[in-house]
């Protein structure tokens, strides 16, 4: 009977050992996926046809979201509108208010739409930018549409030769054009992304993670407890906390602090918000010292005058000729441009 009994513990002893050891579990994460997987499938068919319109090839809703993701990204489009409706000479038909409207739907989306709204006999009132984000080019490529849906708005044709395009040309198709800055996207959506997760990160007080690990056999379960629940009032707000811990007697090693935070947690947020940050300057072609980033070397970025007529030259000026297309169209010279200035130190220069 007693041999019987000593078996069946074992048995359970074996059983409970079994089911309460730790197990191991191996797992990956996985492959890496891109953005724009299976979206070259669009190429083959261009744009598509919506009704009595095309769409745009990519999503113009997605481009003006992506405007402000990044302080990097949106900066420098900032940068250059700015400076060209600083360098802009107002006209009777094009507000200055109006055309930086027009610059900035060109910088954000690779369109620009300027509505010649005219009178009875013909003449031209105004040209008023029509919003690229909405606007959409005919079936038959003469025509536009304002696509806007809503409780009391429907989509309605453009006049027939009212509206003037100013396109950014695209390799795949030529009824709209595409942003110069698509290539750097992912980058700013990761740098978006790290924001975003360091912002909860330090929300949800994860940061305070570590392994108290006590040995101290002085220590009694009052202690302990008291320990941990000063530890779970230290997550959340407020989770910046001094704990004091009285140990008559202990060993040196008796308490020790091992942080979680500096290797778990860790996720190079400086590192991926550099690197993405150089991916949106290389496409943006804006000096850094124009857009306020501190430099991180002794030397500096260099002289900020020489940097800002280098960039007007090579950058600015080709956006004037672009936009300068206007005046072929309607063939009277609405857009004008005066020179580039720094202001009272070159009018100094000059005198």
């Amino acid at each position: 009977m007693s041999k019987r009994k000593n078996k069946n513990n074992r048995a359970a002893v074996d059983h409970n050992a079994k089911s309460g050891g730790a197990a191991a579990e191996a797992f990956s994460f996985g492959d890496p996926v891109p953005v724009l997987d299976r979206r070259e499938l669009l190429d083959y068919v261009e744009c598509v046809q919506m009704d009595r319109w095309y769409e745009p090839p990519v999503s113009f809703d997605g481009l003006a979201r992506t405007y402000r993701a990044a302080v990097h990204h949106s900066s420098p489009i900032a940068v250059k509108r700015d400076i060209l409706s600083s360098t802009y000479i107002p006209h009777r038909l094009l507000s200055q208010q109006a055309f930086a409207r027009f610059v900035q739907d060109y910088l954000v989306f690779g369109n620009a739409y300027l509505e010649k709204r005219t009178n009875r006999l013909g003449g031209v009132l105004s040209l008023e930018p029509a919003l690229a984000k909405y606007t959409r080019r005919g079936v038959d490529l003469d025509t536009y549409w304002f696509v806007q849906y809503g409780l009391t708005t429907q989509p309605y044709e453009f006049t027939q030769g009212n509206i003037f395009h100013l396109l950014e040309p695209d390799i795949n198709q030529e009824i709209y054009g595409l942003p110069g800055y698509l290539s750097a996207i992912p980058s700013t959506l990761l740098n978006e992304s790290a924001t975003l997760f360091r912002r909860k990160y330090y929300i949800n007080g994860s940061h305070a993670g570590f392994i108290m690990y006590m040995t101290d056999a002085a220590q009694n379960q009052e202690d302990v407890n008291n320990i941990r629940q000063a530890m779970k009032s230290a997550k959340g707000p407020g989770n910046f906390r001094n704990l004091f811990m009285y140990s008559p007697n202990g060993k040196k090693d008796g308490i020790q602090i091992i942080p979680l935070s500096e290797v778990a947690a860790k996720d190079e947020f400086l590192n991926i918000k550099n690197v993405s940050r150089d991916d949106m300057m290389a496409a943006h072609r804006v000096p850094p010292q124009m857009m306020g980033i501190i430099p991180n070397n002794t030397g500096g970025f260099g002289d900020v005058e020489k940097a800002s007529r280098v960039f007007v030259r090579n950058e600015l000026m080709p956006l004037q000729k672009r936009l300068q297309e206007l005046n072929d169209w309607l063939g009277e010279e609405v857009i004008r441009f005066e020179p580039y200035t720094l202001g009272l130190t070159e009018d100094k220069r000059n005198d």
